[in-house]
């Protein structure tokens, strides 16, 4: 590569416009402020120099040797946003046009895997002064829940059609091999949601709750097993299309759906299974998830949990960081360690693991599936009236959680929960 300029397919000398009544934070340039520059310029340089990566800022030369090459155009703007914004900005800077790379995925596995590298110590030890704070809207108070859910979830099922496998899953896969290709995936859904059924002990007569419907992919499943389902959502257009399904497949006399917040339940169940549905509430809720679940369980009955997890010293660190993903994506959501769900179910509950299953890999080849699938059908995403800056917002997001799986940064456990003997 040495000093010789590498053309971004697809980039442009004057990016797209961006909708500022829309999308405010990305149209609006920091201002100048000629001492912080200084120095965020300084600390931004120094702490990419440290990583395995190639960078370019604007028309310069290439600095690094190894790595994939992350593209600075707008190098003044960029650093004004990460000194204003820290991460969150980095991210902005990227919808912004103000960066870019070939390898999105590469540069971006680089930031997961060295994250302890890139803010120095002196200044993580400074985190609560000068991360962005969570806001208040952002936790997940059970007024807040169906907001944050609509956000993310009544975006479009015809948008979520267009990458997602014929099942509709919206989480891990679990694969009989790696690396995948998209004729594995609707399989790979189908054996994730089994291992998880199998895990609870869902057969001919389980009384099943599924806390998180998503499309309705294992309350279909179970209830082809002969469970009697019970699933909840708040998506409104979750619980519509997974109605539909329910009734094509002539399945309604088996599976209740519900439109309610999982505090609002009550009976007793055999088993009960959550899909990725942790991280969206918030350690504050934590002990009221478990305690809910154990008020729920009858006796002798089993908890299974899939759960997107961090190491738990990251996770204590950015625990009152406001992120990236927060703001445009997951509102109040926050991911947890597995030892922060151990803790938190022996603190406040009987519930105990009994068995967990860790499968990281298979989730970052779930993600790039989606996000290939996601950008070749670019066109009809945007004939849905998504536009430019959305479509590179989910690119990013893709991408983003993809290289946390590939670093190892994330993980992705299946857990088994039960009573504790009395």
């Amino acid at each position: 590569m040495g000093g010789q300029r590498q053309r971004i397919p697809g980039s442009v000398i004057h990016p797209p416009a961006v909708d500022a009544a829309r999308w405010p934070a990305v149209a609006h340039r920091p201002g100048p402020s000629r001492s912080r520059d200084a120095l965020a310029r300084s600390l931004v340089r120094r702490a990419l120099d440290r990583l395995p990566l190639r960078v370019r800022y604007g028309t310069g030369p290439v600095r690094g040797t190894t790595g994939p090459l992350l593209e600075i155009a707008d190098p003044e703007t960029f650093v004004r946003r990460v000194r204003r914004d820290g991460l969150v900005g980095f991210g902005e800077s990227y919808l912004a046009h103000e960066w870019d790379a070939v390898d999105l995925v590469g540069v971006l596995t680089v930031f997961a895997a060295h994250a302890d590298r890139i803010v120095p110590r002196w200044a993580q030890r400074l985190r609560g002064a000068w991360a962005p704070r969570r806001p208040a809207g952002q936790h997940h108070t059970p007024e807040a829940a169906p907001k944050h859910v609509h956000h993310h979830y009544d975006l479009s099922n015809e948008l979520f059609g267009l990458f997602l496998d014929p099942t509709l899953s919206y989480s891990a896969a679990l694969f009989s091999h790696l690396p995948a290709t998209w004729d594995d995936l609707a399989a790979a859904q189908a054996r994730k949601i089994d291992r998880l059924l199998d895990l609870a002990g869902v057969g001919p007569g389980t009384r099943l709750l599924d806390i998180g419907t998503g499309w309705g992919a294992l309350a279909l499943r179970a209830a082809l097993r002969g469970a009697r389902v019970v699933t909840v959502t708040l998506s409104e257009e979750q619980r519509r299309l997974a109605a539909r399904r329910a009734l094509r497949d002539g399945l309604t006399d088996r599976i209740t759906l519900l439109l309610r917040d999982y505090r609002e339940l009550e009976g007793r169940y055999d088993a009960i299974v959550s899909v990725e549905m942790i991280e969206a509430i918030g350690a504050a809720y934590w002990p009221r998830y478990f305690g809910t679940l154990q008020e729920l369980l009858a006796p002798g009955g089993r908890i299974a949990l899939q759960a997107i997890t961090m190491p738990h010293d990251r996770m204590l660190a950015t625990r009152h960081t406001y992120t990236w993903m927060q703001k445009y994506i997951f509102p109040g959501g926050f991911l947890p360690s597995v030892t922060a769900l151990e803790q938190c179910a022996a603190r406040h509950t009987r519930l105990r693991v009994a068995r967990r299953d860790a499968y990281g890999d298979h989730y970052a080849q779930t993600l790039r599936l989606w996000r290939e699938r996601f950008t070749a059908r670019d066109a009809e995403v945007a004939a849905l009236g998504f536009d430019t800056t959305f479509r590179r917002m989910w690119t990013f997001y893709l991408a983003y959680s993809e290289a946390g799986f590939r670093a190892r940064y994330l993980d992705v456990q299946q857990i088994l929960l039960q009573e504790a003997d009395r």
